[in-house]
């Protein structure tokens, strides 16, 4: 066993001459153990709305989006459809169509988002799974129906059952004329609602889901779409398809992935993450300091054997080396029992969701704080929290021939 270690394990377990220095011992370990749970359990946290985030939004937004450069529209014509299909790793591609206007249901109205749909949209999109009233229809033989945001339901005041009064939906026209009245100025058509989803409040608020078909003849489309969406398989790469599709399609268009679609949540998320990250660092930091107050006092307290040390020939890097590992150990077994209760912690609210968002009867998506450990968030709790560490051990360890030694040799 390594000399300078091993008398650093003996004095960290065997017991000093001064209790105090136990107890301040058992102090810093602590310390360096809630902070190491406090970033565990936080990064676990972010992780988990991160993962929420995602779920929820890849039941609208897809796996790659394609859209015109320049101007809101582009030629269905004008991309090599047939050669995207045959990329490996795309399952579906959807045609859409999207715009606002205004929809009227009885005496309320709504400005909403139109978003036309081909019928592939039902295999590649999850939106199915996040009906909450009525169903997933959207064409039944000749008739068209509208699968409506929660919001925009609500503030239209929609009912599923009424089969006599139709939503009323106007778009402005392409050549549209104020001066002939509001009828020469807007397109206008019917469509009964079919079911209602809930993802998230801006998206609640804001879409109508129509068929392309709808879509097309309300705004007088052609071969015009306003984006295609690209749906791809799990075990895809999905920047080599997104690079290759952007080598077929060329500088006209921009290709999205899920990520770059939400690009500014994602950024503010993972500021957040780090900012937090960061303040809980400050605080290890803070916690650290005992580190450096029972290192202080130990070599105080173990002056007698240092000097003894020195007469059988250890030299003073030898000497630091032990106090240097006591230091070590501290934060290791700070960092280690740390990790395991940050660890055990968020397993019990993944099984028993132990910290809820809000009462029972709330409208939340998930009821408790959702939870997703990662290897990698562990490893780097770890490694910061041995390098504060660290760094906390070698100030009075650096100290020792400045200060302690001195002492020693006036004694």
């Amino acid at each position: 066993m390594n000399f300078p270690f091993y008398i650093a394990r003996r004095y960290l377990i065997s017991k000093k001459s001064h209790n105090i220095i136990n107890i301040i011992s058992g102090i810093s370990v602590v310390g360096v153990a809630i902070g190491a749970m406090a970033l565990v359990i936080v990064l676990s946290v972010f992780n988990g709305f991160d993962k929420l985030v995602v779920s929820l939004f890849s039941s609208f937004n897809p796996s790659i989006q394609i859209t015109a450069s320049h101007g809101k529209t582009f030629n269905l014509s004008s991309l090599p459809i047939d050669k995207i299909r045959k990329i490996p790793g795309v399952i579906h591609i959807t045609e859409v169509i999207e715009e606002d206007a205004l929809m009227k249901y009885k005496e309320n109205q709504s400005i909403v988002t139109i978003k036309g749909v081909s019928e592939s949209y039902r295999k590649m999109s999850g939106l199915d799974t996040m009906i909450v009233e009525g169903t997933f229809t959207l064409e039944d033989g000749e008739q068209d129906f509208a699968i409506l945001g929660y919001g925009v339901a609500a503030t239209l005041g929609c009912n599923l059952q009424d089969y006599l009064n139709p939503i009323s939906v106007y778009v402005p026209r392409r050549d549209a004329s104020f001066s002939g009245g509001f009828e020469n100025a807007f397109s206008t058509d019917v469509i009964f609602p079919s079911g209602f989803f809930q993802i998230q409040y801006d998206y609640d608020i804001k879409y109508a889901i129509l068929p392309l078909r709808f879509a097309k003849k309300i705004l007088d489309y052609d071969d015009e779409r306003t984006s295609l969406e690209i749906d791809l398989a799990r075990n895809a790469d999905h920047d080599k398809v997104q690079e290759q599709i952007g080598l077929l399609a060329g500088k006209d268009f921009i290709i999205k992935n899920r990520y770059q679609q939400q690009e500014i949540l994602y950024q503010i998320m993972v500021s957040e993450k780090n900012y937090i990250f960061m303040i809980l660092t400050l605080i290890l930091i803070i916690a650290t300091f005992n580190v450096i107050g029972t290192l202080s006092m130990l070599i105080l307290d173990k002056k007698k054997d240092i000097a003894v040390l020195q007469s059988m020939g250890a030299g003073q890097p030898l000497i630091r080396r032990i106090f240097l590992f006591e230091g070590l150990l501290i934060s290791f077994i700070g960092a280690i029992s740390g990790l395991v209760l940050g660890a055990i912690i968020c397993w019990l609210q993944i099984r028993f969701g132990l910290v809820r968002l809000g009462a029972d009867d709330s409208s939340f998506i998930v009821s408790a704080y959702p939870v997703n450990m990662q290897v990698a968030d562990f490893v780097l709790v770890f490694f910061t929290v041995m390098t504060i560490g660290l760094l906390a051990t070698w100030y009075p360890v650096y100290n020792i021939r400045k200060i302690h030694l001195r002492q020693i040799k006036l004694d």
